[in-house]
């Protein structure tokens, strides 16, 4: 016998026992170790309040701005402020999204249209979302409606682009077994095309929405008496930057909570997915 050939055989048949089956990380390791940065944050930021590394007028200590997030809550305003911000950014993100989507599919859809609109709208997707503030506020006013429609636009430029992209990068092999199998337009758009594209149209959802909710303390910091943005500019104009720390935690989780969301939406969709490409 082969001398290779009686040395293969014993680690042939001894690697696969060898090999333990690794376990999936858990839900609460990952949240315990994504705790780990936020944790050592809070304790830097209590050290340097503690020791007066920082004077309070730069950053107040972490038990000042939890007496604002208390007192907030307690008298109602937080929770006003908060719901005024949702209501606006649920209005813009809604109606902007929407219409990515479907010009996201059409410009997928059709190269016709791909060449016709692709180059002026991408054009003006280069332009800051801010520029088009003024040109706004002199059509439809200072009140919510320009807010609602910065928001909708900072929603509208990335779906569109993902929607189109994900809409085009459908395999062909996929569009061909849908010929072959004799499948409608539709069904070939509802069973092939669209599962495919899931995974960009949310990558597109999600960059939206955090542009959206961006866009949303932007003008409220700008032009608004009412929201969490404006809590921040009213709290700088009188140099509590106590509240102006606790207004941006607000805004930091509920921005989590939305991502957060999307992704759970989005890993529903999934099993949809791949049943349907299957």
């Amino acid at each position: 016998m082969d001398g290779g050939q009686f040395l293969a055989t014993p680690i042939d048949v001894a690697a696969p026992s060898a090999s333990a089956p690794r376990r999936a990380p858990s839900r609460w390791g990952g949240v315990a170790v994504g705790a780990v940065a936020p944790l050592l944050l809070l304790a830097a930021w209590q050290a340097t309040a503690q020791f007066d590394l920082l004077p309070e007028q730069i950053l107040p200590a972490p038990q000042a701005v939890y007496e604002a997030l208390r007192d907030g809550v307690a008298d109602g305003s937080l929770l006003s402020s908060t719901l005024v911000s949702l209501r606006r950014v649920a209005e813009g993100f809604v109606a902007g999204a929407s219409l990515g989507v479907l010009l996201g599919v059409a410009i997928g859809l059709s190269p016709v249209l791909r060449r016709m609109l692709q180059p002026s709208f991408l054009a003006l997707s280069q332009v800051p979302v801010f520029g088009w503030l003024p040109i706004l506020v002199l059509l439809v006013g200072i009140d919510d409606a320009p807010k609602i429609m910065i928001i909708g636009w900072s929603a509208f430029i990335p779906v569109v682009l993902n929607t189109a992209q994900g809409i085009r990068d459908v395999p062909p092999g996929l569009l061909e077994l849908g010929r072959v199998l004799s499948f409608s337009r539709w069904a070939i758009f509802t069973e092939i095309v669209l599962p495919s594209a899931v995974p960009p149209l949310f990558t597109g959802l999600r960059e939206g929405l955090a542009n959206s909710w961006q866009s949303l303390v932007a003008v409220e910091l700008i032009a608004s008496f009412e929201g969490l943005g404006y809590m921040m500019a009213y709290g700088r104009q009188l140099f509590q930057l106590e509240l102006v720390m606790a207004a941006a935690i607000v805004i930091g989780l509920i921005g989590l909570l939305l991502h957060l969301s999307l992704s759970a939406i989005e890993r529903h969709l999934q099993r949809w997915r791949t049943d349907a490409v299957r």
